[in-house]
């Protein structure tokens, strides 16, 4: 593990605790931000008349403009450093999510959300890419803890949307007065971040090698298209239970409305309570047996929930799969960024690699659809099952370069 000269040594374990929990706010600050919007597009689309169609255009947008983002986020954190990245989008992005709340016409939200899906973009490679640089400082996982504290916001966010939906606050109220709030916020919550030098003057050698390495193809090798597949084939079946378990619930085990969406809640509650968890495994167990068992766990899971013809045994299958796919999803995540190297070749490899999460997000909910036209959902459900197992059969994909370094 390389460690940053511009510090002296002693002093660097006590920094790069400082920063672990800083990122970890910065991932809860983007999750409060995007988890809000989310909980609040139903309402949106009723106060702008929005068709589905209409709605579906302005909503891949924003995804599209967060994987455009995503491949200069490599070039920023090199000129400036992932911190004032982080921290620049982040004081921008609360303002959007209230521009998009207020928006009086289908033109503004959509201009709107483009502009928060291309900060939402940056800022999830930019943080991302920030906790590799923890984890060399720190010399252990932190990943695990990150996303479980962008899950845990999700949660939050979702449940302050519906109360207050229940209140009848409008979207721009509530964005307004969340980004009032998330502003404040900002700034304590980054100053304890790396300093530049982290990801700017990393040692010469060090960064000369990150450099020739995130430079191949632009940041387009083998490792991170490996790395890549797989997180999307995570995504496209996270996407598949966040968009289809509820309306499977209800279609196919005949739960009612209100029960349906227990598969989802069940599936987010579980990955939450992995993630949480998920860092101290991680320096416990080899990452190939972690990787693989937590991958397996998640086949079981799926495969309960689609194929065991019973509305419990589909709602406890969701939850199972969630707590399998609570690792795999973070750990390639940072398996990508140490494959960068030091310094912004990280950032260039995590951006690479959210490319393809991404591409899962948006593609996996409509592929699922236009397949269940055809086959039925079941099957198509079903369908993914050996894609989950083509993630457990490659889990040597994180061994020995991704494995971090352990400290006595």
């Amino acid at each position: 593990m390389h460690v940053s000269t511009a510090l002296p040594p002693r002093d660097v374990p006590r920094e790069a605790v400082r920063a672990r929990w800083a990122v970890t706010s910065v991932f809860f600050l983007n999750g409060t931000i995007i988890s809000s919007w989310i909980a609040r597009v139903p309402s949106i689309q009723a106060g702008h008349h929005l068709g589905d169609g209409e709605l579906g255009v302005i909503l891949t947008s924003f995804g599209v403009a967060a994987i455009v983002a995503m491949q200069f986020v490599g070039t920023l954190v090199g000129r400036l450093g992932s911190a004032v990245v982080i921290r620049l989008m982040l004081l921008a992005a609360p303002l959007l999510l209230a521009c998009a709340g207020l928006s009086r016409n289908a033109g503004e939200l959509a201009a709107s959300l483009l502009l928060l899906g291309a900060s939402h973009g940056t800022i999830d490679v930019a943080m991302s890419a920030h906790a590799v640089a923890v984890e060399r400082r720190l010399g252990r996982p932190v990943m695990n803890g990150c996303h479980g504290a962008w899950g845990l916001s999700a949660v939050l966010s979702s449940l302050v949307g519906a109360a207050a939906t229940r209140a009848g606050v409008s979207p721009g109220t509530q964005f307004a007065v969340m980004a009032a709030v998330l502003l404040l916020a900002v700034v304590p919550a980054t100053a304890r971040l790396l300093p530049p030098s982290a990801d700017r003057s990393a040692a010469p050698e060090a960064s000369a090698s990150g450099r020739a390495t995130a430079g191949r193809r632009g940041g387009w090798s083998g490792p991170v298209l490996a790395y890549g597949a797989l997180g999307a084939f995570l995504m496209v079946c996270e996407g598949a239970v966040s968009s289809w378990s509820g309306v499977f619930l209800h279609d196919e085990r005949g739960a009612t409305l209100a029960a349906a969406s227990l598969g989802y809640t069940a599936y987010v509650a579980c990955q939450s309570a992995g993630r949480l968890v998920g860092d101290g495994l991680t320096r416990r167990f080899p990452a190939v047996a972690l990787f693989r068992a937590s991958a397996a766990v998640a086949v079981v899971g799926l495969a309960t929930a689609v194929l065991v013809p019973s509305r419990a045994a589909a709602v406890t299958g969701f939850g199972v799969l969630g707590l399998g796919v609570a690792l795999p999803l973070p750990m390639l995540f940072s398996a990508a960024g140490h494959a960068g190297g030091e310094g912004p070749g990280a950032a260039t490899f995590v951006s690479r690699f959210t490319t393809f999460t991404y591409s899962g997000v948006l593609l996996g909910p409509a592929l699922v659809g236009w397949c269940a036209e055809v086959f039925t959902l079941g099957w198509t459900l079903a369908a993914l099952i050996p894609l989950m197992a083509l993630v457990a059969l490659n889990a040597r994909l994180v061994s020995a370069p991704g494995e971090h370094p352990r400290t006595g």
